[in-house]
């Protein structure tokens, strides 16, 4: 072979080295690849499961498996193994009317069916006015009160428990669901549902856990939220739990009044007694709200009842044709005589006594407070009150139903209510939808006119937050004949629905207002211009399409014998009672 030849066949040689080379390039740099990417898989996969449980320094609050630490606005304590919370958070998380009762210095707080006085540093406090001793007294540190909640798990209703290995508090409701878990397999609890999520504690086969499922937290497919028996709030596998177990199911309020409520006003004055209904039925009424009950002149809380035999004969008769009994409670417009009742917490009590005292006497199925022509600055007092009188009606079973006026009228006559706070309190709020112009006017106009009443519907059920549901309808049976004389306007006695025809002359015309759903009527006599807007059928059925229109909760009537006969087979076919 020639020299030539050899150097030729080197070269192919060393051509064919460097060709094998590029070819074993890229396999080796996918080795690599795999090799970077399963390093960062199983660094991730150590530090996603990776447990490093540490208690933490401020004592955490879980509340209805939900971590409400951060919504604080001051620590929980733990001190000589009780669970303090400030009354500020004991408001935000358990009872929105708590307030400090700087008269007595005692803490008046609040649940469904039980209502506490807690003075500050006693351990002897009341409950439903009745004394008891609890394990702590309510304690006062840099201007804030702290309740030994953990003291008042009967007051809550509620179980308190604190996990010191991780410095958990957990507050339980008894009144919703609990269930728990067994684990069936060694599991990781997760921060989010996802195997790459953050391990944040372990659970080993046989451990229960709670099921902490919430519609605030949605859980995807194939996990389940839990909380551990330390505390901790996360998510497991679903295929490595066990059969769930429901130790406490959620308790459903019943409601009281099955579908629509309606109501008739039964007035009868303090100087007389209830009328004899017997032998008579109110067809479309499932209701009546007899004038039982009206507050002493300046007394403290005093109540004068005037119930006596035709009152407990009235009740015998109601009951005997299935009508719900809600008495009126009135303040009959005593201004003074409310204010000193809504700014002393114990002449409140006194009064609540009395009205728990005459329900359970008479049996009756409710109350209706109708307080009128109060304070301004008695708004807040008035919401207090109810809210204190709520859960000793709870506590029997009894419906609260508070009156009250358009939110757009005087200080005294409309001001006086927090209508938002009064919805979310009582059982039904009742529109007083009537004397839109009133006695004391200096304008004649309609009584309830159609206008007016929705505009007033809808605010309720807008800038005063009112639920629906919550809404019923008060509608006049009168109306006004107002009289118009040299310049001068006056208005006689209210006129009965029943007996318009009566006052007005056979030669006057009515004449349909479709924007006030009424008819209207003028006319002149004897120099005078007399003007009435008549409540009628047409009009009443205008009223009670609006309860439908706004699905309120039904309608209250005032007042019993104003009304023709025939009404009440109108309201029956619209309220379907």
């Amino acid at each position: 072979m020639s020299k030539h030849e050899m150097n030729e066949n080197t070269q192919k040689h060393t051509d064919r080295t460097k060709r094998s080379k590029k070819k074993g390039k890229p396999g080796l740099k996918i080795l690599i690849v795999l090799a970077i990417i399963a390093a960062i898989v199983g660094v991730i996969y150590f530090v996603f499961n990776h447990v490093s449980l540490k208690r933490y320094e401020r004592t955490n609050l879980v509340i209805n498996n939900r971590n409400m630490t951060e919504s604080l606005k001051n620590d929980v304590i733990i001190e000589n193994d009780v669970i303090y919370i400030s009354s500020k958070d004991v408001g935000n998380f358990f009872d929105s009317s708590i307030f400090y009762d700087n008269k007595y210095d005692q803490i008046i707080t609040s649940s469904y069916d039980k209502l506490a006085a807690l003075p500050v540093g006693k351990t002897q406090i009341q409950v439903n006015s009745s004394n008891t001793t609890i394990k702590a007294p309510v304690m006062k540190k840099e201007n804030n009160f702290y309740i030994p909640f953990s003291a008042l798990e009967d007051i809550y209703n509620v179980k308190v428990n604190y996990q010191e290995s991780m410095n958990i508090v957990t507050v339980d409701s008894l009144d919703r669901d609990y269930s728990i878990a067994t684990a069936s397999k060694n599991s990781n609890v997760k921060y989010k549902p996802s195997d790459f999520s953050k391990t944040l504690a372990k659970v080993k086969k046989g451990d229960s856990y709670i099921i902490a499922n919430r519609e605030d937290f949605p859980v995807q497919d194939g996990w389940t939220r839990v909380r551990t028996a330390d505390g901790v709030l996360g998510y497991v596998k679903t295929k490595g739990m066990g059969p769930i177990n429901t130790i406490r199911e959620a308790m459903v309020e019943k409601k009281k009044v099955e579908g629509p409520v309606s109501l008739v006003w039964d007035y009868y004055s303090e100087y007389v007694t209830a009328p004899d209904r017997s032998g008579t039925t109110i067809k479309g009424v499932n209701v009546v709200s007899p004038t039982f009950f009206i507050l002493k002149t300046l007394g403290k809380g005093a109540v004068e009842e005037n119930v006596g035999d035709a009152g407990k004969k009235y009740i015998a008769w109601a009951k005997q044709n299935g009508y719900q009994v809600w008495p009126s409670i009135s303040n009959n417009s005593r201004i003074d005589t409310t204010a000193e009742i809504m700014r002393d917490y114990k002449l409140r009590e006194k009064l609540i006594n009395n009205i728990l005292n005459y329900v359970t006497t008479y049996q009756l199925d409710g109350i209706n407070i109708d307080f009128e022509n109060m304070y301004a600055e008695d708004k807040d007092n008035f919401s207090q009150f109810l809210a204190e009188l709520r859960p000793r009606l709870n506590e029997i079973g009894a419906v609260l139903s508070v009156d009250v006026t358009a939110p757009d009228g005087g200080e005294t006559w409309s001001m006086c209510y927090n209508r938002n706070a009064i919805s979310k309190i009582a059982d039904y709020i009742i529109f007083m939808a009537y004397d839109q112009y009133g006695v004391s006017s200096t304008k004649s106009g309609t009584t309830a006119g159609g206008d007016w009443v929705e505009t007033n519907i809808k605010k309720f059920l807008g800038q005063e937050g009112v639920e629906a549901d919550k809404l019923i309808l008060g509608i006049p049976f009168y109306t006004r004949l107002w009289v118009e004389r040299n310049g001068k306007i006056s208005s006689r006695d209210t006129v009965n629905m029943k007996a318009v025809d009566k006052v007005l002359p056979a030669s006057a015309k009515k004449k349909w207002d479709e924007n006030l759903k009424q008819n209207y009527v003028e006319y002149k006599q004897n120099g005078a211009t007399y003007k009435m807007w008549i409540e009628d059928e047409k009009s009443i059925e205008a009223k009670l399409d609006l309860i439908t229109q706004y699905n309120l909760a039904g309608a209250a009537f005032w007042e019993k014998d104003m009304e023709p006969d025939s009404i009440w087979k109108l309201v029956s076919s619209k309220l379907g009672i």
